[in-house]
């Protein structure tokens, strides 16, 4: 149960009024000429995103006056969970039960805060439900943000691949889900050498995460996660600014993880399968080499043009297991390039896809929610520069140019031309808090998919 909800209003409770800038004069006519001189005198003039704590005749809290681009708009409330005062609220306005659903789920996005090792300074607000929100939907969402947020937030000395293990099967129990994990060597007798090949020079050993959910008559999707628990760059080691992020570089599993959990929590009519292929890219005697050629569970071989490029190299194995059964849709995503970064900034996923409708669902319903994506091309004329003299593939070329799209590229390789499959390059983190994105970890672009999945296969 969220603990930033309150069941019903008390004799105590607080009114938020929700203003937007082009309603505020003529909302403020309606308050007792003390109220419109306060905020006057603070200024608050309905911008969204701003609020002012408007007191009454005898100087206590009355209501809450918010500023927001909509009244339905899912971060409307998100900014005041943890700046309010610590006491309960409601919500003064008439929503239907779509937008009251989005605007409590916002404000339960707002309350999360990574506690794992300091305690919080203070408890979130508490907002009584909405009239007409769904609690079950509000409250499975929110914990499988939440669970990928702490995943992502979490150190690799406590989030490395066998602990990312541990937390999936968790989540995947929760669900009675069926789960694998093939660890170490196991990896190679399996025939998942590019796998093995990353992770094995760190003392945490590679996995594959192997998650199915689902009756085998439902139509097949299947996630796929890149679960860089953290990346020194390998024997092209980065430098110490580049690095110290790296506890992130899983941030493409935890975000499959969440969608799986949402995906389970709701019920869908799909056959499931969420896989994570788990390794830290770590430097030691046995760590895999530039210009060494591996090999692929599709049977491709593969030149490394750099050890800092590893994430393509444990998802082509993944992605190519994924594909040999032919499901109706694959969806990976990864913390991959820098480039995707330079091109789009922190806020906005890329999204590689081979299926335009698929695409323009996925971009209707990512305006809808407020979690937004981009997408890029399949350049097709890149794909030379991936091209090796001694191997199948280059995993990254010599080109400086267009790193997302080639990295994209190169995943594609694993994939049939027939399935419906799409890449996210993520940055999988708020760069800055926001109302309803705290900074720190963030599972970016997760809920404008979910929104897909239910629509296509009933919630």
């Amino acid at each position: 149960m969220l603990t930033c909800f309150a069941p019903r209003a008390g004799a105590d409770t607080v009114p938020i009024v929700p203003v937007t800038r082009d309603g505020f004069a003529k909302w403020a006519k309606t308050l007792p000429a003390s109220a419109r001189t306060w905020l006057e005198q603070s200024g608050f003039a309905g911008e969204a995103g701003a609020h002012a704590l408007i007191p009454d005749e005898k100087g206590r809290l009355a209501r809450v006056a918010v500023g927001v681009e909509s009244l339905g708009h899912v971060f409307s409330l998100g900014g005041l969970p943890r700046t309010l005062p610590v006491r309960t609220y409601s919500l003064s306005a008439d929503l239907d039960d779509a937008a009251a659903t989005r605007v409590a789920l916002g404000w339960a996005l707002g309350a999360y805060v990574f506690s794992r090792y300091k305690k919080p300074k203070r408890e979130a607000a508490k907002l009584v439900w909405p009239n007409g929100a769904d609690r079950d939907q509000v409250e499975a969402q929110a914990r499988a943000i939440y669970m990928a947020r702490d995943l992502i937030n979490t150190p690799a000395e406590d989030m490395g691949p066998s602990h990312l293990a541990e937390a999936a099967r968790a989540m995947a129990r929760r669900h009675k889900a069926q789960v694998e994990v093939i660890v170490g060597d196991a990896l190679l007798k399996r025939n998942y050498p590019s796998i093995h090949t990353v992770g094995r020079a760190a003392d945490n050993e590679p996995r594959l995460i192997d998650i199915r959910w689902g009756s085998p008559r439902n139509p097949k999707v299947t996630l796929v996660g890149k679960g860089v628990c953290f990346d020194s760059g390998g024997l092209d080691i980065k430098p110490s600014s580049a690095m110290k992020m790296m506890k992130k570089d899983m941030g493409g599993s935890a975000a499959v993880l969440a969608l799986g959990d949402m995906i389970m929590s709701a019920g869908l009519k799909v056959r499931l399968r969420v896989m994570v292929p788990a390794v830290e890219n770590a430097i030691s005697g046995n760590a895999f080499r530039p210009l060494d050629v591996i090999r692929t569970r599709k049977g491709l071989t593969v030149e490394i043009g750099n050890t800092d490029a590893e994430g393509r190299i444990i998802l082509c194995d993944a992605l190519a297991e994924a594909d040999s059964e032919n499901p109706d849709l694959i969806v990976d995503f990864a913390t991959l390039t820098g480039a995707a970064r330079v091109a789009l900034g922190p806020q906005l996923p890329a999204v590689f896809t081979n299926d335009d409708k698929f695409a323009a669902e996925w971009e209707k319903a990512a305006t809808r929610s407020s979690d937004p994506i981009f997408r890029m091309p399949l350049w097709q004329p890149y794909r030379k520069m991936i091209e090796s003299k001694v191997a199948d593939l280059s995993s990254t070329g010599d080109s400086p140019f267009a790193g997302s799209i080639t990295a994209a590229l190169f995943l594609e390789s694993f994939v049939s031309k027939t399935t419906s499959w799409a890449h996210v390059d993520t940055w999988a983190w708020n760069a800055s808090t926001q109302p309803g994105r705290p900074e720190g970890g963030e599972a970016l672009g997760v809920r404008g998919l979910f929104s897909v999945l239910a629509d296509r296969y009933g919630r």
